[in-house]
């Protein structure tokens, strides 16, 4: 596999790294699957996260609203709690 050198501040680095240690993963791992899921120029062409597929169809929500309607829904909601 080719090698790719990349330049960043020193606290990002310590953070790509804590991140990675806790996901179980490497930076390089991370860095891919970033930029795979970037390279997706449509919608329908993504393969959903694990968490997405496991989540689907667990909530209905009506056609005739936005994604941004419902998140401000959800957020209003959460703090009436």
């Amino acid at each position: 596999m080719p090698k790719l050198t990349l330049n960043a501040e020193k606290d990002v680095i310590e953070k790509a790294k804590r991140i990675a240690n806790e996901r179980g993963t490497s930076v390089s791992a991370m860095f891919s699957q970033f930029v795979t899921g970037m390279g997706s120029s449509r919608r329908r062409d993504r393969k959903p996260a694990p968490i997405t597929r496991r989540l689907r169809g667990l909530a209905k929500a009506s056609a005739d609203r936005t994604d941004r309607e419902l998140f401000e829904e959800a957020v209003l909601a959460e703090g009436r709690r």
